[in-house]
């Protein structure tokens, strides 16, 4: 009894191009041919072609189970490093699950730092967007001190985020200025709000220019100056940042909760 290959490829649940395929790569012999140029396959076909398909279901490349003649000649090492591909599959996959649900449960945005998910409530679309900035320039370590910083939120950060456009000069300085208290004491708790270029995983001209970009996207000239003024006020110029491009972006807290 001999097969067409159609009749081959459907006994091991595979396609004629799949067949075609192993039969360029050298991985399944090719059959006799009757009188008329018709492939006939026979039980040895069959079962090298379950072989074939069988490995390369578990992963193994097609490459190496060229090298192979038999099922059995797989070596240990292959199987292993399949195994821990596997493993290291999973354990994303799991932690990737775990990540989902906290965002879930927390009906956080999507491209909030892992986290920040529990936080997120109370702060407005731009400190979000600057919040995902800066978990891309600024190392773990960064991080979880604005996540403290986050969760201690101050009521001065609401009056920042209504500043119209057209604040007239009083109104941004007394914010400035009254900002300018809860600063000083964010950055003498942590360092990331004095001197975020040690926690920068770029080099600081490029995670300077990152963050001063963002902010003058995201926030109108009113606020961007009033941050400048509370900074001023919080750091005396002699320790200000001065060996930093674009010094104050760099200082992602304001105000005892905030981002920016």
């Amino acid at each position: 009894m001999a097969w067409s290959t159609r009749q081959l490829a459907d006994l091991a649940g595979t396609t004629i191009k799949a067949v075609r395929h192993y039969h360029a790569l050298g991985l399944l012999d090719e059959p006799r041919r009757t009188a008329n140029g018709y492939k006939q396959y026979e039980t040895a076909h069959l079962i090298r072609l379950l072989q074939i398909k069988r490995l390369s279901d578990l992963g193994l490349p097609l490459s190496q189970i060229a090298t192979m003649d038999r099922a059995d000649q797989v070596p240990d090492e292959a199987v292993r490093l399949i195994d821990a591909e596997l493993a290291a599959t999973i354990e994303r996959l799991q932690r990737v699950r775990a990540e989902l649900a906290v965002i879930l449960r927390h009906r956080a945005p999507i491209d909030v730092p892992r986290g920040f998910e529990s936080i997120m409530e109370g702060l407005s679309d731009n400190d979000r967007a600057m919040l995902a900035i800066y978990g891309q320039v600024l190392d773990e370590n960064a991080m979880g001190e604005l996540r403290e910083l986050l969760s201690r939120r101050d009521p001065i950060d609401d009056e920042f985020d209504a500043l119209p456009a057209d604040a007239d000069e009083a109104l941004i300085q007394d914010l400035a200025e009254r900002m300018a208290g809860p600063l000083a004491a964010a950055q003498a708790a942590f360092p990331v709000v004095g001197d975020a270029a040690q926690f920068s995983t770029h080099s600081v001209e490029r995670t300077a220019s990152t963050v001063s970009q963002a902010m003058g996207d995201l926030y109108h000239p009113a606020q961007l100056e009033v941050l400048r003024r509370a900074h001023a006020i919080a750091t005396p110029s002699s320790e200000a940042h001065s060996h930093l491009p674009h010094g104050d972006a760099l200082s992602p807290g304001a105000t005892d909760g905030g981002t920016r």
